[in-house]
């Protein structure tokens, strides 16, 4: 069965009813989804065609018509077994075709769905339903419930009395009300508004020490719970220390049960009474619990998922340093700091060990062979990783270079999901003859020169800025988070010549066959000379250029619009502005002040619209841009260096390493972040975290309390800013560094992306 035009109709009038856009934006959305195009395509080059929808609300759409699709089709289903039980009622296929809800669909279905043999069922079989049905009326006022049900009595049926006869037909009207649809919305209802989910400890676990203490003796309403805490509780349920279950508002659901179902006083009211507590307590509570403890867990992963995309979106987002030669270091106390020197393309050079932190005299050696390494490689920046021993290393590293005079930047790196890089296929692809560490020390590098290049290599879920990352559904994770780096990369843009197989397999309309594809043939017949060459790659088509083109840069080639967002289906327009100024096409590239000459007016067609255009002009102002913020970092205190140099009340800078539902997790240099609650984000009201700090950002925080013994720090960003603690000896400033000769780059305050520099 599949669907047809009427479906398709409906389909797209409920999305348009439910996000208020206009009819021609859902209807143009869908159409383009359906022909192939991905989002980022869809937001950038077709405007017109969308009213100029963001990413947001086209995945909403697309997320809306994937939804009612799956619906429309279980619909079909659904119609087709009812009606070949000759059971299908105008009535009811009217409600069928008018829910727009899974859950109601299922509960319209529920008592026409083959079923194992229940209660309800042996009492059919022993001709029971009439005397159900003669019940279920309500019509008898005289007699009692035993005469009415003497003439159901039969031996060789099981039925050997009235109270037999009875309990039967109590089960099959028991069966009726829990599979009522009206009746279980009621029971779904008033249980989600006014239920709570409640938490105790197991028995063999009470005198336990474990981090679920809190949640030993705990109670909260079902639709208040914040996502980490509901999270929470069910990995203590999975490991075995709580068990939950709800409490639902029991006297208020049977009243309006009772009203529903029992309308008037005759001979069966106390008897119904029963029937209808039973169908609840036996069938319909537990049914209706596990639904919404689902519903639950499913809210609970939407909430975490969207704190880990943000998380994500701003750590792939983090400036980049570029242009510059970096020695990537990952630091290591006994075994040695792996160095490693990479070009400004991210080309490796070479690499090295050196052993600072095994004796005076090794580190004497250790410092020589550092000097000497980086003037080999003319490297302008260095890159600490910052797992153990990265503080000393980064120490010894600027210490090194003011010994020798230098003043290169020496800047701190996250190491999260390094170790997993160096033993993946990519990295064994890229330098299959190096040692992990040393692929570690390139990683390092590389994410300081470009972190959305790097980390694209990386499972998201190695990156650690997740919550409860291993809890929540895994398809919608990786769902979620292949769509924020498919958005961060086609926002960026990505080099067409220097970019590895694993970004590219990111950019619109490509995949990993084809970034492979595009790989082989540059390796082979080298740099591409323009975005037209790519049709001689095996297997890459017109469809596969229309998606992916504009995202794809060429620095120096044929065409000066080969480096810009310009999508080539729109040289045209270009070509003829340039015309209009009477200049040439690369002269209208290189002097961005032509643009405030153009009248866009000129250029609309039926095709092109102003959105287009004054994207067009945006480009051409700053042509090859990188969207992405400045370069920046901060500096770590020197005399705080372990959890044991903190002290209350400290203020520090520190690095926003994760953002969560209750607060944020920030690094002051000590190997362990603190926590900010969310009360002491801001000296405002905060409910969402991410309404005041995001990963990568530099605050200043004071410490509230620190305990050793379990490794946690107390931090507070409203203190500090309100100017609570008071600087202390070795306490830096933001540090600014100028440009310097070596990479032309402005390192003006440092303060993203989780890198720190010092200034040797």
């Amino acid at each position: 069965m599949s669907l047809t035009d009427t479906h398709h109709g409906r389909i797209l009038g409920w999305i348009t009813e439910e996000s208020g856009f206009r009819p021609f934006q859902i209807e143009n959305t869908v159409a383009l989804l359906r022909e192939g195009a991905t989002i980022p395509f869809i937001a950038r080059y077709r405007k017109e065609r969308t009213g100029e929808l963001d990413e947001v609300a086209l995945r909403g759409i697309e997320e809306r018509f994937s939804y009612f699709t799956e619906l429309e089709e279980r619909k079909l289903t659904v119609v087709k077994s009812i009606d070949e039980q000759g059971k299908l009622t105008p009535e009811l296929l009217a409600r069928i075709e008018a829910t727009r809800q899974k859950t109601e669909l299922e509960d319209l279905y529920l008592p026409f769905k083959p079923k194992r043999r229940t209660k309800a069922t042996i009492a059919r079989e022993r001709g029971l339903e009439p005397l159900a049905d003669l019940i279920a009326a309500q019509e008898l006022m005289a007699g009692t419930p035993e005469e009415a049900a003497l003439p159901y009595v039969n031996i060789e049926q099981q039925v050997p009395d009235a109270a037999a006869a009875l309990e039967g037909a109590g089960h099959i009207l028991a069966e009726r009300i829990a599979e009522d649809a009206d009746l279980r919305a009621l029971v779904r209802r008033l249980t989600g508004e006014q239920g709570s989910l409640t938490s105790r400890v197991a028995s063999d676990k009470k005198d336990a020490v474990t981090k679920f203490e809190m949640y030993y003796d705990f109670q909260e309403p079902l639709k208040d719970i914040p996502s980490h805490r509901m999270l929470a509780m069910r990995r203590g349920e999975k490991e075995e220390v709580l068990f939950l279950s709800i409490s639902a508002p029991v006297e208020e659901i049977l009243s309006g049960l009772k009203s529903r179902f029992i309308r008037t006083s005759s001979i069966f009211g106390r008897f119904l009474e029963v029937v209808v507590a039973d169908a609840y307590k036996r069938l319909m509570a537990p049914s209706i619990e596990v639904e919404l403890r689902l519903e639950s867990k499913q809210k609970a992963d939407e909430a975490a998922i969207r704190v880990f995309a943000d998380n994500l979106r701003n750590l792939l987002l983090a400036p980049p340093a570029g242009g510059r030669r970096v020695l990537g270091i990952d630091p290591g106390l006994r075994t040695g700091c792996k160095l490693a020197a990479v070009d400004e393309t991210g080309r490796f050079l070479g690499h090295t060990v050196i052993y600072p932190h095994t004796g005076e005299g090794k580190a004497e050696a250790a410092r020589g062979d550092l000097l000497r390494f980086l003037e080999t490689h003319d490297c302008g920046m260095v890159a600490v990783g910052n797992g153990t021993g990265g503080r000393e290393t980064e120490h010894f590293a600027r210490e090194a270079l003011s010994s020798a005079g230098g003043g290169l930047p020496v800047v701190m790196v996250s190491e999260a999901g390094a170790s997993v890089y160096s033993a993946s296929e990519i990295a064994r692809e890229e330098f299959p003859d190096l040692d992990l560490t040393v692929r570690g020390a390139i990683s390092i590098a590389r994410r300081l020169q470009d972190p959305l290049a790097e980390l694209v290599k990386i499972d998201p879920k190695s990156i650690g800025v997740g919550q409860y990352q291993h809890d929540v559904n895994q398809t919608q994770l990786k769902k979620s988070l292949d769509a924020v780096v498919e958005s961060c990369v086609n926002y960026v843009g990505v080099d067409l010549n220097t970019a590895s197989w694993a970004i590219l397999s990111y950019v619109s309309g490509l995949g990993p066959s084809l970034a492979k594809a595009i790989v082989r043939h540059r390796d082979e017949n080298g740099p591409f000379a323009s975005r037209v060459a790519l049709m001689a790659v095996p297997r890459f088509g017109a469809k596969a250029f229309e998606q992916s083109a504009g995202f794809l840069r060429i620095r120096d080639g044929i065409h000066p619009l080969d480096n810009t967002a310009v999508h080539p289906e729109r040289y045209g327009v270009v070509e003829a502005m340039a015309a209009d100024l009477s200049v040439s096409l690369p002269e209208l590239v290189k002097k961005p002040s032509l643009v405030e000459r153009i009248d866009l007016s000129r250029y609309v067609t039926d095709s092109v619209g102003l959105p287009t255009l004054r994207d067009i002009l945006e480009e051409l102002k700053k042509p090859g841009r990188d969207p992405r913020k400045e370069f920046q970092a901060a500096a770590f205190r020197d005399d705080v260096r372990e959890i044991s140099d903190l002290e209350e009340g400290m203020a520090l800078q520190g690095v926003v390493t994760n953002v969560t539902a209750f607060g944020a997790f920030v690094d002051v240099g000590v190997h362990q972040d603190g926590l900010v609650h969310v009360s002491h984000l801001a000296d405002r009201f905060i409910k969402d975290p991410h309404e005041a700090v995001s990963v990568g950002q530099v605050v200043k925080v004071k410490v509230l309390s620190v305990d050793r013994e379990r490794k946690r720090i107390s931090l507070s960003i409203r203190e500090a800013e309100s100017g609570g603690g008071k600087r202390r000896n070795g306490e830096r400033k933001q540090t600014e560094t100028k440009k310097d000769s070596k990479g032309g780059i402005d390192l003006s305050g440092l303060e993203k992306a989780g890198f720190r520099v010092r200034k040797g």
